[in-house]
């Protein structure tokens, strides 16, 4: 079990330096300086590490342990991403390897030499330092030891070094599949150290924090103090979801003996005194191992599936990056040939959003408002609907209202006025353009005047959607170049191809005429002598029935009812002209604009906005371009062709990782016992359960890996059967081959 678990997390995953780019299961020691880390790690893993009283961990350290029937020890530097690129190749070629654990102490210092770590210069380093070992009697765990949190700077350590140390000790705590191992000491008073605090605020429900309490030997028996750190042991004082360990380690100052004289000190210093009565998996280097061991299997059963599901979700990223990096191109047919490809994507991609058939991923998800300026129909459609329903209400410049309301208009720039005074305004317009015309007719050109004067409102209006459309249509353009071409491509051809020609475009929607239509106005002023007639009626018969005898309607003399009518609709020929003319302009102008709004949506943005972006960059342009635009284009920059690289690389590691992940979702591939060998075909329902992971056989050879249903208490022992390690020999400095060796062998 454990042998499975750890070869996940390292020979298969962070070996090949996946840890870059996703969050892996991995055990993080933390703590005040001086609290005891480093005694921790060597305790856990059996391998002496430089540990003295004046001295403390200047970087973190990766201690992968494998149990294997060789010995041997690997040490390298996996360089921190802020390292520029030549720090990055001089630190990376650091590999050294011994046959045994005796110089391992002066193989780390000769590194932290390599790191630029010394006594009068750089004091930490954020790089890490990847200890790789196997023996016999080794566990299969994998433990990051980082540097001790400062509480104040020395005269040794600045406040940019205190600031550096928990900087790093918060990245990896943030990790969400991290366990943190809180390491406090009892010579100190457990609420003033920094890493309980961190580490609260890294997880703030305690699920992913195990406390370790060391140095319990400096506590007087008996006293307070004591009473308090074995109330915190117990999980009384600082609640963690993993609980609390004790462990006693050697004292730095006194001779070191060897790691069995250590741990059987520690055993006769629990049997004794209140330790005693704690329960022993709580106390002791052995019960820390096994609680880790099983953690740390536990940590990957339960989070394979989303680490499975997020590096699927970084090799996408990282295909699409390289899709539109496109092959090298370094002559001029590559570079061709890189255009061709694109101006192809460029063409589908335009048609698709004009015809406003979203169905490539590049439009994105239908809710996302990032998608919504990719799709074009959508965005032109609905700007051309919002500058209908605003040029029919603010259009016009005068809002002919009731007399009950008079100030009833849309938009600032309109006046407001009722329709006798707009009369009367027309008919002083009439006075000073008189022509040859008969009384109550007028000069045709006054409908002209009236309606330019109207409509003058339009062109700010026009002006305003089209300008809109163009920029809608631009950021279209840019979006798209964005999706199909690398940064820098994209950038030269907005630059050098597309501005060009949107500002051509730009040129010929801006001389382009607009013609309007003419329309009778029959229909309008009859209706309006129909209401005069019936409004003259009205006040006849009103005034008949205010007499003191009202004769019936059969006494109602005609004649005197027609000359009523007569004389209450018989115009003033000169507001009669006036009204004709209102009645001519205002007919004039609906049709206008009806025609004006369809003009717009066809001709401006249709035919000069949306039609020809399909030619902006077809395969033709392309071939006709000129080389030294070609080259412009596409040619790439040393920066670019590093990336492709460096993408490659990713690709490869993140491939190896998810290979890796898929291999261990299985029954044998997380490590846990499961006698499935004789299980029929007909047996479908039967159920596996061990350590804190439960998987189900839904079908022969299918099988569904479930997170635990409840997750093991900090005090309660995780019963598992661990899975002997393979019987066969294996070189401990091949870790990747045999991790896959093993596999097969599981399998057989």
């Amino acid at each position: 079990m454990q042998f499975i678990g750890h070869n996940m997390t390292c020979t298969g995953s962070q070996n090949a330096g996946i840890s870059h780019y996703v969050s892996l299961p991995q055990i993080i020691v933390c703590g005040d300086q001086s609290s005891g880390k480093s005694s921790v790690l060597e305790a856990i893993s059996g391998v002496s590490f430089p540990v003295r009283s004046n001295l403390c961990t200047r970087f973190p350290t990766e201690l992968v342990l494998r149990k294997s029937s060789h010995v041997g020890v690997r040490v390298s530097i996996v360089p921190h991403p802020s390292r520029n690129e030549s720090e990055q190749r001089s630190l990376g070629t650091f590999r050294e390897t011994l046959d045994s654990f005796e110089n391992l102490p002066v193989l780390i210092d000769k590194a932290k030499g390599v790191m630029g770590i010394s006594t009068h210069g750089k004091a930490f380093s954020n790089d890490l330092l990847r200890v790789e070992v196997a023996g016999p009697d080794r566990p299969h765990l994998t433990i990051v030891d980082l540097p001790g949190l400062i509480h104040s700077e020395t005269k040794q350590q600045s406040a940019a070094d205190v600031q550096l140390v928990q900087d790093v000790v918060q990245s990896y705590m943030k990790e969400p599949r991290s366990i943190i191992l809180a390491v406090v000491s009892a010579k100190n008073d457990f609420a003033n150290q920094i890493v309980l605090r961190l580490a609260r605020g890294a997880d703030e429900s305690g699920r992913r924090t195990m406390g370790v309490i060391t140095k319990p030997d400096v506590l007087t028996p008996g006293s307070e103090t004591e009473k308090m750190f074995v109330s915190l042991a117990k999980n009384q004082e600082v609640e963690f979801r993993l609980g609390w360990h004790v462990l006693k380690n050697m004292d730095t100052e006194q001779v070191r003996g060897s790691l069995a004289d250590r741990d059987a000190q520690e055993r006769n210093f629990f049997s004794q005194g209140v330790w005693e009565f704690m329960p022993p998996m709580l106390l002791g280097i052995d019960g820390l191992r096994e609680r880790l061991s099983k953690l740390l299997l536990s940590q990957i059963a339960t989070e394979l599936p989303s680490l499975i599901e997020e590096i699927k979700i970084q090799v996408d990223e990282a295909s699409e990056q390289i899709k539109r990096l496109g092959d090298a191109r370094e002559t001029l047919q590559q570079q061709r040939a890189y255009l061709f490809q694109i101006s192809q994507s460029f063409q589908s991609t335009v048609k698709a959003a004009v015809d406003g058939t979203y169905n490539s991923h590049f439009f994105g998800d239908v809710h996302a408002e990032s998608g919504f300026p990719k799709r074009l129909r959508a965005v032109v459609q609905n700007l051309s609907e919002e500058f209908a329903k605003k040029i029919s209400r603010e259009g016009h410049r005068r809002q002919i209202c009731s007399p009950r309301d008079p100030k009833a208009v849309k938009a600032e720039s309109q006046i407001s006025l009722t329709r006798t005074e707009y009369i009367e305004r027309i008919e002083k317009i009439l006075k000073r353009t008189r022509g040859r015309e008969l009384p109550g007719t007028f000069n045709p050109m006054i409908v002209c005047d009236l309606f330019m004067e109207q409509c003058a409102l339009w062109r700010g209006i026009t002006h305003e959607h089209i300008e809109e459309v163009a920029r809608a249509v631009k950021r279209f353009i840019e979006l798209t170049t964005g999706h199909i071409a690398d940064n820098a491509t994209s950038t030269v051809l907005m630059r050098e191809v597309f501005q060009p020609k949107l500002d051509q475009l730009d040129k010929r929607r801006l001389q382009k005429t607009w013609n309007y239509s003419s329309h009778t106005p029959k229909r309008i002023r009859n209706e309006r002598r129909e209401k005069e007639v019936m409004r003259s009626i009205q006040r006849f018969f009103t005034s008949l029935e205010l007499e003191p005898r009202s004769p019936t309607l059969e006494e109602v003399n005609i004649q005197e009812l027609s000359k009523s009518i007569i004389q209450s609709t018989e115009p003033d020929m000169g507001k009669f002209a006036s009204a004709e003319g209102l009645d001519c302009m205002l007919a004039y102008y609906k049709v206008a604009l009806e025609r004006f709004i369809d003009d717009i949506a066809d001709q401006a943005i249709e035919r000069e906005l949306v039609a020809p972006l399909s030619d902006m960059l077809s395969p033709i342009t392309v071939f006709e371009m000129e080389p030294d635009m070609v080259t412009c284009i596409a040619g790439e920059t040393k920066e670019y062709r590093s990336l492709r690289e460096q993408l490659g690389k990713k690709l490869d590691i993140l491939g190896k990782g998810l290979e890796t992940c898929k291999r261990f979702v299985g029954i044998r591939g997380i490590g846990l016992v499961a006698e499935s060998k004789h299980v029929s075909e007909g047996n479908a329902s039967q159920k596996v359960v061990q350590s804190t992971t439960a998987m189900t056989i839904d079908e022969p050879n299918e099988i569904t890996l479930q997170p635990p249903q409840t997750p093991p208490d900090y005090a309660t022992e995780i019963q598992l059967t661990p899975i002997e390690s393979p019987a066969h020999d294996c070189n401990p400095l091949t870790l990747q081959e045999d991790s896959t060796n093993a596999h097969r062998e599981s399998s057989s």
